[in-house]
């Protein structure tokens, strides 16, 4: 096995699950390109009583799919040993792996027999009752063999979510485990970069995250020996860049109401503060209705978006904004260059369109590291809650938006100011007076009395001057990358 790169919790839960001496349904799920496969390869390859992977959709004739799938299968049955011609359909296909596998089982009755069936969503294809026969597979047979440990993995968030961990079916409460990745923290992004012989400073490694997050899949594209701006330009300048088409065949792979996601995407691009429901309804024209909620919730469950509400507001004012780097990237910057083809770092790098994203970008990455922040507060323990609050202007006030607040339980709150920097940022009178307005403003309509300490959270530190004293706390991007 080669050394893999963080995901250290789940590599323990994974041999506890591996060593737990009953059957186990574990599902692994988590945005496309996450590294979901290579976890299990390299974990677990030497042990597969059974290893397949479904076919992309993309990749198939619509009339032909169920039949393209079931002879993959059969296919993936015969390199384990299993003799089968064609396979009818998925009850058949699933009798040959109980098959195989009580023929493994009888050779060795000791060891763990791990099955894993990599991208389950695309199995199931129209028509062709693939839940049916799984839930015969595990209920019927499965779920009584203590040797078996089958693995299902797949990008499809919302899929695996309806129809494995919230069936209503046969299915219902019947997955032991599930295991949702995450993309990488700045942390393990540098210990990915280092292991491969990459040098790159903390500085350019923060702009490349918030390009491309912390996506393994893409970061195998990064190449030694190259600059920040050589490394954007193969990435997404060159005619045959490695992630320049990536968007239209990551949202096609996923959904298959692509055009509608990448509408509400685009959309949500525009504002870093998202839009609500209604609005996206009125923007994109997608119908107000079920389909909208179904196609949010479907956004938000593979990572692209998020769900949140104002602090102090009703849950009706819900509102969804782009939480996604690569996609954040691609429609703040990528889609907007007057040239595609342009090279010059300049042309990319000193315009507002490109300052609006630092700002928008950056503050997604500290959002993401809400840990690394509550550890260099040295509150790594402490009960938290993170929110965003705004207040309209009106006679009495003048308005206010605080992007994120932490509420502790030690009876404070840190009003967390978000700036980019090339270097110390400095505090200059206006910002002074917004964040004094913020405070006064929070504290008279939530009538909050615990005390409010302002911290800067920014990428090299807080520039001493005579504006600067109101803020508390400093967290920098060496922090951040704790």
């Amino acid at each position: 096995m080669q050394k893999i790169i963080g995901r250290a919790n789940e590599i323990s839960e994974l041999r506890n699950i591996y060593n737990s001496g009953v059957p186990e349904f574990v599902v692994v799920y988590g945005r496309r390109r996450v590294g979901k496969t290579y976890l299990i390869r390299e974990m677990f390859a030497e042990d597969f009583a059974f290893y397949h992977t479904g076919l992309s959709p993309q990749d198939m004739d619509e009339a032909n799919m169920m039949n393209s799938q079931l002879n993959n299968f059969a296919s993936s049955l015969r390199n384990y040993g299993e003799q089968c011609g064609l396979v009818k359909d998925w009850l058949t296909a699933f009798d040959k792996l109980k098959n195989l596998l009580i023929h493994k089982i009888e050779q060795a009755p000791d060891k763990r027999q791990v099955v894993f069936i990599d991208e389950l969503p695309w199995l199931d294809t129209p028509r062709s009752q693939f839940i049916s026969a799984l839930e015969h597979f595990w209920n019927g047979w499965g779920a009584g063999i203590q040797q078996l440990m089958l693995i299902v993995c797949g990008s499809a968030t919302a899929w695996i979510s309806d129809n494995l961990l919230h069936n209503k079916g046969g299915l219902y409460n019947r997955a032991t485990r599930e295991i949702k990745l995450h993309p990488f923290t700045l942390c393990e992004a540098e210990q990915f970069y280092q292991s491969r012989g990459i040098l790159l400073n903390r500085y350019a490694q923060t702009q490349l995250y918030m390009m491309i997050g912390g996506i393994p899949y893409y970061m195998t594209y990064v190449e030694k020996g190259k600059s920040l701006e050589q490394i954007t330009d193969s990435l997404f300048a060159d005619r045959n860049g490695k992630l320049r088409d990536e968007i239209e065949q990551l949202f096609v792979s996923l959904f298959s109401n692509h055009e509608e996601c990448l509408k509400i995407i685009k959309l949500l691009s525009k504002r870093k503060t998202g839009y609500t429901r209604k609005e996206i309804s009125e923007a994109t024209k997608i119908p107000y209705g079920g389909g909208l909620t179904k196609t949010l919730k479907a956004l938000a469950e593979s990572d692209f978006i998020c769900q949140y509400t104002y602090y102090g507001k009703p849950s009706k004012e819900e509102r969804y904004r782009l939480v996604d780097f690569f996609t954040l990237y691609q429609f703040s910057v990528v889609s907007n260059k007057k040239n595609p083809d342009s090279k010059d770092w300049k042309d990319r790098f000193g315009t507002k369109t490109m300052t609006a994203w630092y700002g928008t970008a950056f503050e997604s990455l500290c959002w993401y590291h809400i840990d690394q922040i509550k550890r260099a507060l040295g509150i790594p323990s402490v009960h938290t809650e993170e929110f965003s609050w705004r207040a309209e202007a009106s006679e009495t006030n003048k308005g206010a938006q605080i992007d994120l607040m932490i509420r502790r339980a030690d009876g404070i709150f840190n009003l967390c100011e978000m700036k980019f920097s090339i270097a110390d940022f400095a505090f200059t009178k206006e910002d002074e007076a917004k964040m004094r307005n913020q405070i006064a403003s929070f504290q008279a309509i939530t009538k909050c009395n615990e005390p409010i300490m302002p911290i800067l959270v920014t990428t090299y530190g807080l520039s001493q001057n005579i504006y600067s004293n109101l803020i508390q706390a400093v967290v920098t991007m060496e922090e951040l990358f704790g």
